[in-house]
């Protein structure tokens, strides 16, 4: 179920309470964003503020509906600040209010109001919001519960394989833990959030007329996670299959699938020479058991599958995190903070000596002194190589992690 305490992101938004800076959060559809903000509110509660101080309207909840015209919502915000004391306001789903950043910003100026807002990413664009707020927020990126948050909103014990099984099986929508034993509900429910995200938000924002075709590059970016790709590669392949597509199309496609958090591009990064490159991006999906309902369950990749968790789980951790470059090698994943870098290897397993070496040559060619890690399902200790960690991939996953970075 989805009311688990998200302890990292209730800290990060505790960390800016009673600052005058608006809150954000954003993150694909059902992943949570309205259960954080009324968990907050509660945290708030619980340390002793009035709930009279405390004002939350969802804009999807059509008691709300009127409030949907700022003035409107102005007034009725007005209306029920106490004055003296800090308010806080809850905006969720702020998207349906006509001309939203006007109103933020009409009560971000008043004195003692504390502002908290969620809403959709097919409408609330990071780069629409700095236009918006220009300086005056800080976004939180909402993402589905992670192998640790998923094992807790579970109602039993199972082992740790099993439990990854069926985390990367059913879903890491919060929603999914409370209905994983049925599979077709299951089914049913992560169809529904691909077609509202892809089919309604994706294709009403965008104006694309072709949705085969958008859903045609959405299936070739699930069967090519963790692979280098260009626009050039997906047109390609793509009109060599019978299904003739251009360059731009492709480009306009996976910024929309981009936009919409359903799928996350990977920049990739210099080692050596500390710079981002502009070509050969790798993709990710928000949830992997999308993987499994867009091609069907013709064999799991465990290393690919493995790959994208591990990649999710490094958004929850580090602020930046990329694709390592390092001569004419590949390091899977550099994260950093901007002043303390981890990088980490990923693959099924390394106990065939060959795989081994491969693994290890590219972070052995790194000559820093951060941390290099490889994550594996090999149910085996913790060893290392000369100062490269090799770890057990499930047991990094449920271990405890610090806040959320800025």
């Amino acid at each position: 179920m989805d009311t688990i305490q998200r302890t990292n992101y209730l800290e990060y938004l505790n960390k800016f309470r009673d600052t005058k800076i608006i809150k954000v959060i954003t993150g694909v559809r059902r992943c949570g964003k309205s259960v954080l903000m009324q968990q907050y509110a509660e945290k708030l509660k619980s340390s002793g503020v009035d709930a009279r101080r405390i004002i939350t309207i969802n804009f999807e909840d059509y008691d709300y509906h009127q409030l949907r015209e700022p003035q409107a919502l102005y007034d009725y915000v007005k209306r029920h600040l106490s004055q003296g004391q800090m308010n806080y306001v809850f905006l969720d789903e702020i998207q349906h209010v006509t001309n939203y950043a006007d109103v933020v910003d009409a009560l971000f100026i008043k004195e003692n109001v504390d502002i908290y807002i969620t809403g959709s990413n097919a409408y609330m664009l990071s780069s629409e919001i700095a236009t918006l707020l220009s300086g005056r927020y800080v976004e939180l990126r909402l993402l589905p519960f992670s192998l640790k948050e998923y094992a807790q909103a579970r109602n039993d014990e199972p082992s740790i394989d099993r439990l990854y099984a069926d985390y990367i099986t059913y879903s890491s929508f919060p929603y999914v833990a409370s209905i994983m034993h049925d599979t077709q509900v299951v089914n049913d429910y992560l169809r529904g959030i691909y077609s509202t995200i892809v089919l309604k938000d994706v294709v009403q924002r965008n104006r694309i007329g072709d949705t085969m075709m958008l859903e045609s590059v959405m299936a070739f970016v699930a069967d090519n996670i963790g692979n280098t790709l260009s626009t050039k590669k997906i047109a390609d392949t793509m009109t060599s299959a019978g299904r003739r597509i251009d360059v731009k199309t492709v480009e306009k496609y996976l910024t929309a699938l981009g936009e919409s958090c359903i799928v996350y591009p990977v920049k990739r990064y210099d080692v050596k020479g500390h710079s981002l490159l502009k070509t050969l991006e790798k993709y990710y999906l928000v949830d992997v058991a999308l993987r499994n309902m867009l091609l069907g369950t013709r064999g799991i990749d465990y290393g690919r599958v493995l790959e994208n968790v591990v990649f999710l789980e490094l958004m929850r951790r580090y602020p930046n995190v990329y694709i390592g470059k390092v001569g004419n090698m590949e390091v899977d994943f550099v994260s950093t903070d901007g002043t303390y870098t981890h990088y980490f290897q990923v693959c099924a397993s390394m106990r065939e000596e060959a795989t081994r070496n491969r693994e290890l040559k590219v972070l052995q060619a790194i000559d820093d002194n951060f941390p290099k890690t490889v994550l594996t399902l090999d149910p085996d200790p913790t060893t290392y190589y000369n100062g490269i960690k090799q770890q057990n991939a499930l047991e990094w996953l449920t271990q405890a992690i610090p806040p959320v970075s800025d």
